[in-house]
This record gives C-alpha cells, structure tokens and sequence, in this order.
C-alpha cells in the first residue's frame, strides 16, 4: 500500500453515493487523500457492482463480483455495509458522520428524508458538517422528485443535439460524460465548503444536479446561442467557432487538425502545398474561414488526403500546427506521452486471478502532495469491522450484535 501523501489527508468522507457521478467525485478525493468511508447496501452493495461484463476474474478464472464499470471509480475507499432501513443502521449514520468532515449521497430527493438522514436533520445534529446531495434534476423546481441518469440529462441538457453526424441521428458522449462532469462540479463545490467550515465552523448543503451540470458544460455552443439566438447545429467533428478545426481524411486513415490561428492556418497551408488558400481572401482570418466553412472544407480533404496520418503528425508537430491521429482505446493506451504520464496503473487486488487490478491513473499532478493509490476497489463490506472498530471503537460483541439485527 502506497503512504497517503495527499493534501487531504486528514479528511474523512462519509460516502453513500454509487452509480458514476458521486464515486467520481469521492475517488478523487480519495486519491487526494481524504479517507473515504463507502457506505453500501449489504450484501448487494453498489447498483455497478453487477454491471458487466467484464469482472476481475479469481484464480480459478470464474467472473468475481467485481465489474471494470464499479472500479472505475471506487478506489481508495473503504466499504462498510450499512442497512439504512434498519434504525441501528440509523445510528450507525450519524455515528459516522460525527466523525466526519463531509457526507455526500445521490439517493433522490426525500430518500433518506424519511431515515432522518436528510439535510436538516444532519445539520441540525452535526452543524460543522458539509452536506453533498447529488440528483438527476436538484432539490428544487418541478423535476426535482424524478430519477435522473446520465443519458436523460445528456439529452434534456443539450449536449446531444450537438453530437453526432451532421445529417445523422443525435448521439450521447460515448461515457457517462454527465455524471462525470457533475461528480467533477461536486468535487469543486465540496473542498469550497469544506475550506469554509473549517474558517467558519459552519457547515452547508451543496445542492448539485446532472441536468445542471451538463447545461454548465455546453460552454462556448450555449452562449453562442445566448448571444445569438439561433440554434445550435451538429457538425459531426467539425467547430462552430474555428475553422478548420476538424478531423480530415487521409492516405492511410484520418488526421484531426486543430488550427486555432492565422498563423497557424498559413504555415498548414505553406506545408500542404496549397499556398493559394493561405492568401485567398475568403480564408484569411478565422472568422472569414467559418463564414466560408463550406468552400474551405472540400478543399483541406482534397489535401489532406495526399499524405499519411504519421506524416501530417510528424510534419506538422515542428511547424507548431496542433494535429493528432485518432487513436482508439488500446492505442490510446499505449501511446508513449499516455504511458510517461502514469495514465493507466496497477493495484493489488486480493481478488484477482494474478493479484492486481489495472484502472485508469489519476491526471493530477502535485509537486509536493502527489496523489496515491492506497487501495483497490474495495469488495462489498471487506472494511465493517475496521472501520467501525477503529472509528467507532465497536468490540466484537456489539459487531455481532448489529449482524444480528442486520443493521450491517
């Protein structure tokens, strides 16, 4: 197990999230350092957990329980069963959470209201602590009592209009981008009310909403149209605001051209062999070139089509003009510059047929407080005892105790 050398060491979340948008979120903070106490429904735990294929596979090469969708975001947690129907289970909650800097849930609005677990009833108990609720539409306005997932607010938020062919059907993000995102908004507003409790002593409620958050991202498209007026169109790989800024066929595949400039445009056009389109004057400035987006376009596909996408890269990278190929995922992985920078890792993993668990690295990088990865996605329960002996100085009677009464 890696030393924890995380700024946040010191920090202890008490985590009832699952699914993607809140285990983002903790995961993250955990390999910052925080200690993150994930609290699951015994037995089943976490609704990804069953989620596959794929499973880490045992020794015997038989499915574990253990889906590559639940580690993707569950590591350096602890996990303690918790039934929150249970009245001691209750207890056990607010046992926690009394040790704890944050609590951070996504149940829908009014579900762990009626468990006396709710926002009011926390704050009113423990009010240095930081509450995070995340939920598919927020605490307030007329959607808010209504499940949310990642794909209705994909698309009730905007994104996947903008996404796709030009002339095909609308298409969601390939990953869970929204829960993704929201779990990112969270992490955000959480260490922004935790530096203020700690100021303060006063805890708050940070109220965040995957339709919310996925609204927040449409960045430069939403404010197009806030400034505008006019809808926004797809335009498959291409930008609505640079040009060209696209991905272009060529002799063995495809190269994407990121030209953000004018300079940038006449040192492509100078290396392409089509001098006459850097001083044409329906091309010379970024804002000519998307008015004129049309009569561009055939004219970079005919060129780029002359050479391949190795010597695009390999031509342009010196010239200062941003091109890449389009890898997939496994050439993503073994990309030199994704390999030097640690993006994908290895964890022990007590489950697995040769020992570890291989996920995807965290991108921060801390001169002085680096992430760590201390632990593998833990299995259901594998940390009740630790954790509430070690927290809650519980013997092994009252454990047994609680077992009994299947609080955990």
């Amino acid at each position: 197990m890696q030393a924890n050398t995380g700024p946040l060491n010191g920090v202890r979340i008490l985590d009832l999230t699952r699914i993607l948008a809140g285990p983002t979120c903790t995961q993250l903070l955990g390999d910052l350092g925080a200690d993150i106490i994930k609290i699951e429904k015994p037995v089943d735990g976490d609704d990804t957990r069953g989620w596959g294929p794929p499973y880490l596979k045992d020794k015997d090469g038989n499915d574990t329980r253990e889906s590559a969708y639940y580690m993707a975001s569950n590591r350096n947690k602890r996990s303690v069963t918790v039934d929150i129907g249970n009245p001691d289970g209750v207890k056990l909650i607010k046992s926690l959470a009394k040790t704890s800097d944050v609590m951070i849930h996504n149940f829908k609005v009014g579900g762990l209201e009626k468990h006396g677990l709710g926002y009011d009833d926390i704050h009113a108990e423990f009010p240095s602590l930081v509450y995070v609720h995340i939920s598919g539409f927020g605490r307030t306005g007329p959607y808010a009592p209504r499940a949310g997932y990642d794909m209705l607010a994909q698309g009730m938020g905007g994104i996947m209009s903008l996404t796709g062919p030009a002339d095909g059907d609308p298409c969601k993000v390939g990953v869970g981008i929204s829960d993704v995102m929201c779990g990112m908004y969270a992490t955000t507003a959480l260490l922004a009310a935790l530096h203020h409790a700690q100021k303060t002593g006063h805890g708050q409620l940070v109220d965040l909403a995957l339709l919310d958050a996925q609204v927040a991202w449409l960045i430069n498209e939403g404010v197009n149209y806030l400034t505008h007026g006019r809808e926004p169109v797809r335009r498959g790989n291409a930008h609505s605001n640079i040009v060209p800024y696209d991905v272009f066929p060529t002799a063995d595949g495809y190269v994407i051209l990121a030209i953000g400039n004018d300079s940038q445009y006449r040192r492509f056009c100078a290396f392409a062999g089509i001098a006459d389109a850097a001083t044409d004057p329906r091309f010379l400035t970024n804002d000519l070139r998307v008015r004129n987006r049309d009569a561009i376009t055939p004219i970079m596909r005919k060129a780029t089509v002359a050479k391949t996408t190795q010597e695009w890269v390999d031509g342009l990278a010196p010239l200062g003009v941003p091109s890449a190929p389009v890898n997939t995922v496994p050439q993503a992985f073994e990309d030199p510059q994704i390999r030097h920078r640690g993006m994908a890792i290895e964890i022990d993993h007590p489950a697995s047929a040769d020992g570890k668990c291989r996920l995807i690295g965290n991108p921060i990088k801390l001169s002085e407080t680096p992430v760590s990865y201390r632990r593998p996605p833990p299995m259901v329960g594998q940390h009740t005892d630790e954790v509430l002996k070690e927290i809650l100085n519980l013997d092994p009677a009252a454990l047994q105790k609680l077992r009994d009464a299947g609080a955990i």
